[in-house]
């Protein structure tokens, strides 16, 4: 009603409502017929801002998804199957491909620069707790959970930290509590802890010393950090989104609606398990009180073999059905696991563990799939490792960490090759024959092939090479041609 109508409305309320509905019924006339709303659909619409949609629902969904992982297998296991998927059980490594002024790699330094970051990958972050593998996969988790998480940047000389390894850089895991969402300042350009410029560019963080949920959250102060030193790793589907949201959003109500379900079934097969007895007596007339116990109870004894041979007149002994657990249970929880792997970018066989089909379907499973795992991977190589990674180049030349000879080009030192985890095989004999395929027509590299495998080139052919060296010192000759037996494909298409 605009405000016409309403000072109509004011005057005569049935003059202003008929010229609401003749405007609607033009409306409606040209307008799609999913906008029209009816008796049976609602329409309902949410056009705000990513920022007001999240602003007062980040947190409860935040907290939500960390209650379904701690309380709920099927969500914790959504969440490990994503991180294995994402990041891998060694993490995305690193190699790097120096190269000199000719183009060609240069394997002493890279030697070298490989070697230095393994040492600090060791134990990189500030708590001294976990490797650079462990640090991304909690760093992951927290994403996929929480909706985002961040990683601050501390390098050179910082008050109370000591750098572990020569070269000075340490980095600090927070959780999306350290970030207040609540906090908004128009004047300062502050949307939700970060201050932006007129442009939307992130400039400033304000944390919190301490998490707000820690018991001495009564001595947290809120301190503005540079955006130069501070990741910030989202989950967002809306363009100028300033805060993530969980992955579970979408599924959070289907999954609490499982874990209930479930835990009903349950809780209804153990109480059918435990069978019960009952008399069913019969003439009223039979019935004698005088012949049970002082406390009025009469028991029979129930066991293997057993025979009732003091009913009385009429009775007889009857015993509960059980119908639990459900027929239906089994491929209710299936549809219901399907449309949860939909909403979480999750494989269906494998957060169910329900590997059955034949090899075309998985592998065609696999094929669709892969491709939400390796966007996950390429967003948090992009996000989080990769910036980490030239904050260490950097400070390991500034700390000499690596000699850098003079015929390197200085603008190769941050040529790296990400190893992000690789699509496994369904059928080994097919996978080795198609890579060998492409090999022979020279339609990929064998270092391609090999960091596919989620190896390293120089180190296969490192130990290759000793390998060799073994045989020839044993007085061994290796066979100078293999021949590969396909192992038949017994499976059903």
């Amino acid at each position: 009603m605009n405000t016409l109508d309403s000072v109509i409305g004011f005057f005569a309320p049935e003059t202003a409502l008929r010229r609401v509905q003749a405007r609607r019924a033009l409306k409606v006339v040209a307008a799609y017929e999913a906008a029209r709303p009816s008796r049976l659909r609602k329409n309902p619409a949410d056009n705000r801002s990513g920022d007001l949609v999240a602003d007062g629902d980040v947190e409860t969904l935040r907290g939500q998804a960390r209650h379904l992982e701690q309380n709920h297998d099927f969500a914790c296991g959504i969440l490990t199957t994503l991180v294995n998927n994402t990041i891998g059980p060694r993490g995305i490594d690193v190699e790097f491909q120096p190269k000199t002024r000719e183009g060609d790699i240069h394997e002493g330094l890279a030697q070298q620069m490989n070697d230095a970051h393994q040492e600090w990958a060791r134990r990189p972050e500030c708590t001294r707790q976990f490797s650079w593998a462990k640090s991304q996969r909690l760093l992951c988790n927290t994403w996929l959970r929480d909706g985002e998480t961040l990683l601050r940047h501390l390098q050179g000389t910082v008050p109370g930290l000591k750098h572990r390894t020569p070269v000075p850089y340490t980095i600090e895991c927070l959780e999306p509590d350290f970030l207040p969402v609540g906090y908004n300042d128009p004047s300062q350009r502050i949307v939700q802890g970060i201050e932006k410029s007129a442009w939307g560019e992130a400039k400033g963080f304000w944390l919190y010393d301490e998490h707000p949920g820690a018991s001495l959250n009564w001595r947290m102060k809120r301190r503005r950090h540079s955006a130069d030193h501070i990741e910030h790793l989202k989950f967002v589907r809306r363009l100028h989104q300033t805060r993530g949201v969980s992955i579970f959003a979408a599924v959070m109500n289907r999954l609490t609606d499982i874990k209930d379900y479930e835990e009903n079934e349950r809780v209804a097969a153990k109480i059918a398990s435990a069978m019960v007895g009952f008399i069913q007596k019969g003439s009223p007339d039979t019935y004698d009180a005088e012949s049970y116990d002082e406390n009025g109870n009469r028991t029979l004894a129930i066991s293997a073999g057993a025979i009732y041979d003091d009913l009385r007149p009429g009775e007889s002994v009857g015993t509960l059905q059980s119908n639990r657990p459900s027929g239906l249970l089994t491929p209710f929880l299936e549809t219901m696991h399907r449309m949860a792997a939909a909403g979480t970018m999750a494989s269906f066989s494998s957060i169910s563990k329900n590997y059955n089909g034949t090899y075309s379907a998985q592998r065609q499973e696999l094929v669709e799939q892969w491709a939400n795992y390796e966007t996950l991977s390429l967003e948090f190589c992009a996000e989080i490792v990769e910036p980490v990674t030239r904050r260490w180049v950097q400070m390991g030349l500034l700390a000499d960490a690596f000699k850098v000879p003079s015929d390197v080009d200085p603008s190769t030192l941050m040529h790296v090759d990400f190893i992000t985890p690789v699509m496994p095989w369904i059928n080994p004999a097919h996978e080795a024959s198609a890579d060998e395929t492409l090999l022979e027509n020279v339609l990929v590299s064998p270092q391609q092939t090999i960091r596919r495998r989620g190896k390293k080139p120089d180190d296969v052919i490192k130990q290759t090479a000793a390998w060799q060296q073994k045989l020839k010192a044993s007085g061994i000759t290796p066979p100078s041609k293999r021949t590969a037996v396909p192992a038949e494909n017994t499976e059903s298409e």
